[in-house]
Order: C-alpha cells, then sequence, then structure tokens
C-alpha cells in the first residue's frame, strides 16, 4: 500500500460504501423516527427497519455502489464480501420478521431493538469488507456493544442480566486478546493494512513475533465464532436472552466472524497458514468433541443448539485449517448453511412459545406431532438438516468441509469429523423421537395465529430440503468469492 492516508476522501470513493451508509443513515433516522411513535404503534419502526433492509439486500445483489477499495485500502468491497453482506443482511431481516410477535407480545419491542440490529449489522458488514486491523476493530467492537444491549434488552429477567454480564466480561477479555496479537503484528510489520502485512511477513526477521501475534488474533477470532475452549459464554447467552435475540446472535455474527477469520488469517497473516495449520485444525476438533460431547447431556433446546453450534463451529475451522480456494469456499458454505439451519431451529421456538409459555425444553415438544403434524415436520426437517442426513443441505455442507480438511492434508481431523457427526445424530435425533413417539404431558401446547410467521418458518425450514437437492449452485457461488485464491 504506497498511497498515503493523509490524502483527501474524494466522492468517487464513496460509491463502494453505498450499502452501508444507507444502513447506517437509516439507523439513525429511526432513532428519530421512533420518538414520534407511541408503544401501540411499534409496528411503524419495525416496519422501516425492514424497508431499510431490504433496500440494503437489493443494493447488494444488484451490485450498486461497485467493488472496490474506499479510505486507501481500508475498506474492500470484493465478490467475498458481498455473498457474505447479502448472508448478514437476510438474517437480520429475518430476524425482525421472526421476533416481531414474540417480543411485541412480552413488551420488549421498544425502539432501542431494531436500531441496535440495523447498527449491528453494519458492524458484520464493516468487519467482512475491513481492508486493515483498524476496520476489523471498529466493525467487531460495533457489532459487540449491539450484542451486548440487545442480549441485556430484557431487564426485568435475572437470566438474561446474567448472560449479559458474563458475554460482556468474556467478550472484552477476547477484545483484549485481539487488540494485543493485533499490536504485536504491526510492531512486526509496521502496518495495519493486511495487504502490506501479507507482503511483509516473507521478508520480516521477526517470525516468532509474527506467530505470536497471530496466535492472539485466533483467539479473539474463536470467542466471536464459539469455538472451544472459548465457547464459554455460548450457553448462557443462547438460554437467557430472548428467543429473537438468540436467534440473532446464533446466525448473522457467525457469517461475520468467518469473514473475519477470512480476512485475517488469509488476507492478512496468510503467509503464516503452514504454521497455524495444526493450531486451527486443533480447536476444530476441540470444538467437535466438546460441543458433541456436552450437547448429549442438555435437556434444554436452548442450549443443546449452544453447544450444537460448537461442533458446527468445529466443522467450519476444518475448512478454514484446508485452507486453500477449496477450503475457504468451502467454509463459507457451511456458514450460510447453518446460519440458515440456526435461523429456522430458534424460528420454531419462537413458533411454538407464547406470552408465559417458552417451548425451550426438549420434553416440550413431546407429542407435538398429534397436536400439529405440520409443525411437527417443520421441526424434522431442521433437526435432520441440522444433523448432516441426506438429502438435507447440512449433509453437503459437512461433505464439502470434509472434502476440504483431506485436500489440505488433515485426514485424521476428517475421520474424527465424520465420528462426531455420528455422535452429533443422536442429540438431534432425540428431538424427532419425543415429537413422534412421545405422549404429550402436561397443557397442549398453544397453536400459532401467526400466518406470516407461519410461512416465514415454512419456507426457512423446507428451503433446507430444497437447497439439500440443488445445492450446487450455493456451491459455486462461494467458489466464485475465492477464485482469486485458487
Amino acid at each position: 500500500m504506497t498511497t498515503s492516508p493523509l490524502l483527501p476522501l474524494t466522492a468517487a470513493d464513496l460509491p463502494p460504501l453505498a450499502p452501508e451508509l444507507v444502513l447506517i443513515g437509516s439507523a439513525f433516522a429511526l432513532m428519530i423516527l421512533d420518538l414520534f411513535v407511541s408503544n401501540r404503534n411499534k409496528i411503524v419502526t419495525h416496519l422501516f427497519s425492514l424497508a431499510a433492509l431490504a433496500v440494503v439486500l437489493f443494493m447488494l445483489a444488484t451490485g450498486v455502489g461497485g467493488q472496490g477499495e474506499v479510505f486507501h485500502g481500508m475498506f474492500v468491497r470484493d465478490t467475498a464480501a458481498d455473498v457474505m453482506k447479502t448472508g448478514i443482511v437476510l438474517l437480520s431481516g429475518l430476524t425482525l420478521i421472526y421476533g416481531w410477535r414474540y417480543l411485541r407480545d412480552r413488551n420488549l419491542f421498544q425502539g432501542e431493538i431494531p436500531v441496535l440490529i440495523l447498527f449491528g449489522t453494519a458492524g458484520m458488514m464493516i468487519l467482512v469488507s475491513a481492508g486493515s486491523l483498524l476496520m476489523v476493530y471498529l466493525g467487531l467492537e460495533l457489532l459487540a456493544l449491539c450484542s451486548y444491549a440487545l442480549v441485556a434488552s430484557n431487564r426485568e429477567n435475572g437470566l438474561a442480566s446474567e448472560a449479559a454480564m458474563k458475554y460482556i466480561v468474556l467478550g472484552s477479555l477476547a477484545s483484549g486478546l485481539l487488540l494485543y496479537g493485533m499490536s504485536l503484528i504491526y510492531g512486526a510489520t509496521g502496518s495495519l493494512h493486511l495487504d502490506v502485512i501479507r507482503e511483509a511477513i516473507p521478508h520480516s526477521e521477526e517470525r516468532v513475533l509474527l506467530i505470536t501475534g497471530a496466535v492472539f488474533m485466533i483467539a479473539g477470532v474463536a470467542f466471536k465464532l464459539g469455538a472451544a475452549p472459548f465457547h464459554m459464554w455460548l450457553p448462557d447467552v443462547y438460554q437467557g436472552a430472548p428467543a429473537p435475540i438468540a436467534l440473532f446472535i446464533s446466525s448473522a455474527p457467525k457469517l461475520a466472524a468467518f469473514g473475519m477469520a477470512y480476512r485475517l488469517l488469509e488476507m492478512g497473516v496468510g503467509p503464516l497458514s503452514t504454521e497455524l495449520q495444526l493450531l486451527i485444525a486443533g480447536l476444530a476438533a476441540v470444538s467437535l468433541v466438546i460441543g458433541n460431547l456436552m450437547a448429549i447431556a442438555q435437556s434444554n433446546l436452548k442450549r443443546m443448539l449452544a453447544f450444537s453450534t460448537v461442533s458446527h463451529i468445529g466443522f467450519l475451522l476444518m475448512g478454514i485449517a484446508g485452507g486453500g480456494s477449496q477450503g475457504y469456499a468451502a467454509a463459507l458454505f457451511y456458514a450460510l448453511a447453518y446460519a440458515i439451519m440456526s435461523t429456522a431451529a430458534f424460528g420454531a421456538i419462537i413458533a411454538l412459545s407464547r406470552a408465559g409459555f417458552e417451548a425451550e425444553n426438549i420434553e416440550d415438544f413431546k407429542g407435538l406431532n398429534a397436536r400439529n403434524p405440520w409443525m411437527a415436520g417443520l421441526v424434522l426437517c431442521i433437526m435432520a438438516s441440522l444433523a448432516g442426513i441426506p438429502p438435507f443441505l447440512g449433509f453437503w455442507t459437512k461433505l464439502a468441509v470434509l472434502g476440504a480438511a483431506v485436500n489440505g492434508g488433515l485426514l485424521w481431523l476428517a475421520i474424527l469429523g465424520v465420528l462426531c457427526a455420528v455422535v452429533g445424530c443422536f442429540y438431534y435425533l432425540r428431538v424427532i423421537k419425543v415429537m413422534y413417539f412421545d405422549e404429550p404431558v402436561g397443557e397442549a401446547m398453544p397453536r400459532s395465529n401467526d400466518r406470516v410467521l407461519g410461512v416465514v418458518l415454512g419456507v426457512n425450514a423446507l428451503a433446507l430440503l430444497a437447497l439439500g437437492l440443488a445445492w450446487n449452485p450455493i456451491m459455486v457461488w462461494c467458489q466464485q468469492a475465492f477464485a482469486h485464491l485458487a
């Protein structure tokens, strides 16, 4: 990077930033609009936030603003960024759609909820387009601060407050590790720009310092992903946060964290990939084992999904450890598919919950087929896809990352992944078993009268089957995002 950061920013630099500018501007406009909207008319702020996300999604899908570098290479909009941003915006929109009735019925839908989601989405978009360590940290902290506030949004729930406090403390620790690693990288290369760092590493004599800095950065990334042993915050946050907030944290931020891993580990310290491969593979292995073993012991569905997330992150890291175009394409495919599956899983919890009743324990699903066969069928699709049973989408994503691991010389990790995938089927099939073969317990689970929610969940769940039957276009899309690594 030869351009001086002191050169003035011109209007020609702004078009690639158009989606982010529209989203941030909409968030500020929503803050002002909310001042004039009564509690009875919060649907206005809800629809405004959905409209803002729809506009941004359209801009990304049609390429408004074009690709390029902004702020002298600190912000990069390329094909990989656009693919991840499209997924992030879509998932954020689904969060608002799923969460509207749930939050409204519990008097939790305040104006700050959609504002925080919009700002958090903007942080994720900045994160996946980061071209420098400074932009990585800016996007990460914008997302983190919004996430902390969202988890604590139910102030009357002691469990939510406890989860938020743990999240803040451990998140701050992870940010500190990430910053320390960045400072070591900066000290060894003299630059914050990722492309300059990548070019300087082969010629640097500070190999030990560079590897140490990269290790600390990987620790920070592992926390944001929820990889073991940095997963301690995940079960408490999933269980304590309102279900729509848990849905949000379990989906789009995981895709953004993958984007951060790609920017830091491939575009930044890529020349150290040989030295770092075993560390990343080790994190994947630990996540696979701990996530599956802990998920088996859970009776709370939210906590089970939290520990299963740790296992899924292990598969995602398997693709990253494989490296190259195939590895990152497989990991992106997995991240996109997992986010869709997780959204559907929490969507089912939301659809079956009512004010005064939370469908968050596995026993709450007993006899669901006798009460609501359609909903039981949707949950079956979701659990089968999460378990990786063919022909659902989850099967093809696991196959892709296993292939990337073998191609990267990590046969032992691929074998462990297959074994853990078999173990993981147990706790997903347990949910299916109680729905179809157990007798209902207690009062009948109330039926949903929200047709919009029912339609969205139906499309979301059945998409896991449809995309499983036509998965190749998505994989090709992901391969195009990382074609430059081939």
